[in-house]
């Protein structure tokens, strides 16, 4: 009886230390547990990709990449392309426009159908220190290239070997790479897959108001052939771009496009021969259209640095984090007969 007394003592003894010594890790829980909280929420990030904005873990270097993508409706939809920081569009013989496509923070697993390059498309890379990955080229962008104004990956050269034609199409809407073989063929060539490129000018989240009238239906009209319409999504508070009726998707991945940024810019467009090659002025500045959030203001551009930025009262506008896309449209008719919204 006595030593039961005794175990029973020693076991009430027991939990009664066991609870007191409880207290003090649930009253330091309730002081630490909230200040660790505080610290992942506020912790800000230290790195931006330079030509969308959006945060990143680590600091990137990777070299920019321009991809003329063909836009013949035998193109459509295109590959990549959700994958692009900025994407430009821009006439290239008679009504037809022409995609070049910019890939820095991401790399699509692949891209096209790639087709011929430009001097202008040239000059659009040359801004962002970029490689262009094409396949062919125009006599004036054939002496710009073997000038060596620009690192270029050309398919006539590599067609089979790291440009594959795809069954799916016929030639020449069929001619696709893959990020893996453009790294390979800009190693063989002795090309850096490092580059620095000049950050545009971007919100930031908190700072962000935009103000200007309504800019949610837009058209843009190349001739009354190509016409191209974007669509404000007020859920996403992006914009969807479309070809008459067909929604632009990423045919690899058949995500819809997603645009922060929609920039229309004017320019002198000159017609050179009787195939309807272009000289396209990407220097002298000129009228352009700014759309964002579903507002739209009537802005100019300028050429900084070889890249098209938005201009108001001589100041840079910030971009929106995300995709942009730049629409250049001739100055005749101009962006009175050529947008509307």
């Amino acid at each position: 009886m006595n030593k039961s007394w005794k175990i029973s003592f020693l076991i009430a003894a027991f939990m009664i230390s066991g609870c007191a010594n409880n207290n003090e890790p649930v009253t330091e829980l309730e002081e630490v547990e909230p200040v660790e909280e505080e610290e992942l929420v506020e912790a800000p990030s230290l790195y931006t990709y330079p030509l969308t904005g959006m945060e990143s873990e680590q600091e990137s270097n990777r070299r920019v990449i321009g991809v003329t993508i063909n836009n013949h409706p035998a193109a459509r939809p295109q590959s990549g392309i959700s994958d692009a920081d900025i994407i430009y569009e821009i006439l290239s013989e008679f009504e037809i426009t022409r995609l070049v496509a910019l890939f820095q923070s991401r790399l699509p697993e692949r891209v096209g159908p790639v087709r011929s390059a430009r001097p202008y498309h040239i000059d659009l890379i040359n801004g962002y220190n970029g490689v262009i990955v094409h396949h062919g080229w125009s006599p004036e962008a054939r002496q710009k290239i073997e000038r060596g104004e620009i690192n270029a990956l050309n398919g006539l050269f590599y067609d089979g070997t790291y440009f594959k034609r795809s069954s799916e199409r016929k030639a020449p809407h069929n001619s696709y790479i893959t990020s893996d073989h453009i790294l390979e063929g800009m190693s063989s060539l002795g090309y850096s897959l490092e580059g620095e490129t000049t950050p545009l000018s971007f919100f930031e989240h908190e700072d962000m108001n935009i103000v200007g009238v309504e800019g949610k239906e837009i058209e843009v009209n190349y001739y009354n052939i190509n016409r191209v319409q974007y669509k404000f999504d007020e859920q996403s508070g992006l914009y969807h771009r479309f070809n008459g009726e067909n929604q632009t998707v990423d045919f690899e991945t058949e995500e819809l496009i997603e645009i922060s940024n929609l920039f229309v810019v004017e320019t002198e467009h000159m017609v050179l021969d009787d195939q309807g090659r272009r000289a396209i002025d990407l220097t002298s500045g000129g009228k352009a259209i700014l759309f964002q959030s579903g507002i739209a203001n009537e802005i100019s551009w300028e050429n900084r640095n070889g890249q098209i930025v938005p201009i108001q009262d001589g100041q840079l506008i910030p971009l929106k984090p995300g995709q942009t896309w730049i629409n250049v449209v001739p100055t005749s008719p101009g962006l009175e007969e050529t947008v509307s919204y």
